[in-house]
C-alpha cells in the first residue's frame, strides 16, 4: 500500500512494475465515491529497479481515504505506444480493445507521521479520542 498526503503539491511515485515504460496512463479511482480520474504520464524515469514520477493529484486526495491505482498502457492510443509501432509495425494491423497492465495497488491519504522504524503508526482516533489516566487525574488526548 502506498501512503500519501493531502498536498496539493508533486508526489512521487516509486514503484516496481510488471514491465517498464516511459508513458502510461494512471487511474486513481476514490472507493468512497467510485469515480475515476485519470493522468497521462508522460516523464517516468527507470531508477535502477524502480520507475520513478511525479504526479499533483487534481481533485486532491482526501483524508483517510482509499484509492485503487492502475498503471496501463492503452494499445488503441496512438501516442502512448508510438515506441512499440517503430519496434513492429504489423502490430498496429490488429485492432485491440485490451490494454497493458504496469501497475496495480492501493493508495491511503493520510497527513499523519507513519515511521515504523520510530514507532509512529496510523492513529484513526488521533485528536479524537480522549482517556482518563486515574493515576495522575489527568485527561491524555490520543
Amino acid at each position: 500500500m502506498i501512503v500519501f498526503t493531502t498536498a496539493a503539491t508533486a508526489q512521487t511515485f516509486n514503484i516496481i512494475p510488471r514491465t517498464y515504460e516511459s508513458e502510461f496512463t494512471m487511474s486513481i479511482t476514490d472507493d468512497s465515491t467510485n469515480i475515476p480520474v485519470y493522468y497521462d504520464i508522460t516523464t517516468a524515469t527507470t531508477d535502477v529497479n524502480y520507475l520513478t514520477f511525479n504526479q499533483i493529484f487534481n481533485p486532491v486526495l482526501i483524508e483517510g481515504h482509499f484509492y485503487d491505482i492502475r498503471l496501463y498502457s492503452d494499445y488503441n492510443y496512438w501516442n502512448t505506444n508510438y515506441q512499440l509501432w517503430e519496434n513492429d509495425n504489423s502490430f498496429w494491423n490488429i485492432d485491440r480493445t485490451t490494454d497493458a497492465t504496469l501497475f496495480r495497488d492501493r493508495i491511503f491519504c493520510t497527513d499523519q507521521e507513519i515511521d515504523q522504524i520510530e514507532d509512529e503508526y496510523y492513529n484513526m482516533n488521533l485528536g479524537v479520542y480522549q482517556t482518563f489516566d486515574s493515576d495522575g487525574n489527568t485527561y491524555k488526548v490520543f
